[in-house]
């Protein structure tokens, strides 16, 4: 049975005007945002791109701390061989009390992956084994050398707080293939929320039906899904279809109060999830190899396992967004780097490769984008050195925003391609740079949304994801 995404999916290939116009004849399909001259009503209902895009979906693996690329994805060898001695250049410290300028080289091992050649460090085995499927970019850039402005300008496109974030407007713009469940999803981590908390899954001024759903992580995963007892049945659907009608009717007498379409949205939407969230979260289906896979056998990676997996399941009913975070400052090893950064690894290699492995055997990679990566990476010098001097396992790196690396793959990425570099030392991206900007300009262009076209009128205003006039579609990384 082929689900309403797989139909879609293929239907935007072989005649997108068509069924566009079909669907919105029926009801089903709204138009496309901003149109001038029409009502301001907005919807999660499935809206056409404005060019042909590969990409229907997108996970984004969100590791928030900062990764230490040089001792994952960037080996240098010019680290080895200063190991021990002073940086010979200038440094951009984040926290220049801890600072040295003493240079560190991994002490883990690199090997080449795949057909591909890719390298990366002995920490992420699994991620290794998709190389062929992945783009490795090592020249990502936000230069703003700050926990919270670094995790703005990745998920909202500026260093400030307040606004949309890339799953809002990406839903703002394409809507959902399934009206039963949301079209943006957060599933956050047990051990807390990230940084900046609930703005990493904010609607900031768009209205609040593009906010992300939380989807705890653990169980109940929603809250208040069954009805009362005294509601169940045809009592509650009796009572539904009164509130529904005293809510058009309020509705009406209030045109425009986009907030208030939104709730009452919201409202029907829990309605209808009472069904649908409890299948698409319900793991008991999955095969037992399938769990295996995603490592939900083994303690150290069944929870992020599991989630992983829900994320799989979510897209495969058509949701259009689901962002996966990790627990505040999980990889801002500023000390303890040799015993921390292998247990953050530990925790999400081979569920993140796993998910990779299944949407590709599913049929579902070359239209959902996979993303793995941070805010930031690490310095290529000493940090906290003062103390310990003889012991480097209590020594770490400070943050870098000026050149780190993050991995996407699917969704029109090409696979088993590494773009860009970092200057010798890990420092700074000086090839095929790729600003948090481009990034948005990039993704919105592989779903078919034209960055310039994707705005949202306010206080006179038109506000877009991407506003910065050097902004470009990274053609380098697209297949």
């Amino acid at each position: 049975m082929h689900s309403r995404r797989r139909f879609l999916s293929a239907s935007y290939g072989m005649g997108t005007i068509a069924l566009a116009t079909l669907m919105k004849e029926q009801g089903l399909l709204h138009a496309s945002p901003e149109v001038a001259g029409a009502p301001r009503h907005f919807d999660n209902l499935p809206k056409p791109p404005h060019s042909f895009g590969k990409a229907k979906a997108m996970i984004s693996m969100f590791m928030q701390g900062g990764p230490s690329h040089m001792d994952l994805f960037d080996p240098k060898p010019m680290l080895d061989k200063y190991d021990g001695k002073d940086f010979p250049g200038e440094v951009k410290y984040d926290d220049a009390a801890g600072a040295s300028r003493e240079v560190m080289a991994s002490p883990w091992k690199f090997s080449k992956h795949g057909e591909s050649g890719i390298e990366m460090s002995e920490l992420v085995p699994h991620m290794g084994s998709i190389a062929d499927d992945m783009t490795l970019i090592r020249s990502m850039h936000t230069g703003v050398n700050n926990h919270g402005q670094s995790i703005y300008a990745l998920i909202n496109g500026t260093i400030l707080g307040g606004r949309p974030t890339l799953g809002s407007w990406i839903t703002y713009g394409l809507g959902s293939e399934n009206s039963d469940l949301p079209a943006y999803v957060a599933l956050t981590d047990p051990r807390g929320l990230p940084v900046l908390g609930v703005d990493n899954f904010s609607n900031g001024w768009l209205p609040s039906l593009y906010q992300g759903t939380v989807v705890r992580s653990k169980e109940p995963r929603i809250l208040n899904l069954d009805a009362p007892m005294s509601l169940q049945g045809d009592a509650q659907k009796r009572y539904l279809q009164f509130v529904s009608r005293l809510n058009d009717s309020h509705l009406q007498d209030r045109p425009g109060e986009t907030d208030l379409d939104a709730r009452i949205q919201s409202f029907e939407l829990a309605a209808r999830m009472q069904t649908a969230a409890k299948e698409a979260l319900d793991l008991s289906q999955e095969s037992e190899a399938t769990k295996r896979l995603y490592g939900i056998d083994k303690p150290e990676t069944q929870e992020f396992g599991s989630r992983c997996l829900i994320a799989r399941r979510l897209v495969e009913r058509g949701v259009r967004f689901v962002s996966l975070f990790t627990g505040n400052q999980t990889w801002d090893h500023h000390s303890s780097l040799m015993t921390s950064l292998p247990a953050a690894c530990k925790y999400v290699d081979q569920p993140a490769a796993a998910l990779v492995i299944d949407l590709k055997q599913r049929g579902l990679l070359d239209s959902t984008v996979v993303h793995w990566g941070g805010e930031m990476g690490r310095l290529p010098v000493i940090q906290n050195r003062a103390g310990v001097k003889n012991d480097r396992t209590k020594v770490g790196r400070d943050h870098n925003t000026y050149g780190f690396s993050m991995w996407v793959a699917g969704g029109g990425f090409k696979g088993g391609h590494v773009h860009g570099a970092t200057d010798e030392f890990g420092h700074k991206a000086v090839e095929g740079v790729v600003n948090h900007f481009d990034y948005h300009a990039t993704l919105l262009h592989l779903f078919g949304i034209d960055a310039n076209r994707l705005s949202y009128r306010r206080n006179g205003l038109e506000h877009k994801l991407v506003e910065n006039p050097q902004a470009r579609v990274v053609s380098e990384i697209l297949a």
